[in-house]
């Protein structure tokens, strides 16, 4: 069965669940971007201690997204929410290009996706499916395009 009649299936399923992982550095728009998933005010936002999950309803899809803190003393125990994860989405302060070592805000100074891309090695992962998607997580700019690619090309039902 291909691809395009498993997405056909699960659009016609509304309980096919998707599980988001958000990582990435302390600072980088993590919470504020799943705030703004869940239409939630973003204007007060404080650093994630532990984490923080969410589940929230996104073409034909429940998405429980959960949100890691990224201080370096958490970074450690990322692994241990791979699991049945489906999508791992990692949020990246394109303006803090000091940053971009440890991995790297949306401002004007933000990097382009080829520059990112680059940074990251991305042109090396071949096994698996990828998207650099340019957003904002306090106005929201892009974030809608970033989840309909996600619900288009990596929503895949779980084995």
């Amino acid at each position: 069965m291909g691809l395009l009649s498993i997405l056909r299936r699960l659009k016609h399923s509304p309980d096919q669940e998707v599980r988001l992982l958000l990582l990435g550095l302390d600072n980088a728009g993590k919470t504020t971007l799943l705030k703004q998933l869940a239409s939630e005010d973003v204007s007060h936002i404080t650093p994630t201690q532990g984490f923080n999950i969410k589940s929230m309803q996104s073409q034909g899809f429940k998405l429980n997204v959960w949100d890691i803190g990224g201080q370096r003393k958490i970074r450690p125990y990322w692994r241990n929410y791979f699991e049945n994860t489906d999508v791992l989405i990692y949020v990246i302060d394109s303006s803090d290009r000091k940053r971009f070592e440890e991995t790297g805000q949306d401002l004007m100074t933000a990097a382009p996706a080829s520059e990112l891309a680059e940074g990251l090695n991305l042109h090396t992962i071949r096994d698996r499916v990828w998207q650099i998607q340019a957003c904002s997580a306090i106005t929201a700019e892009g974030v809608q395009d970033g989840m309909t690619w996600v619900c288009k090309n990596i929503a895949v039902p779980k084995k």
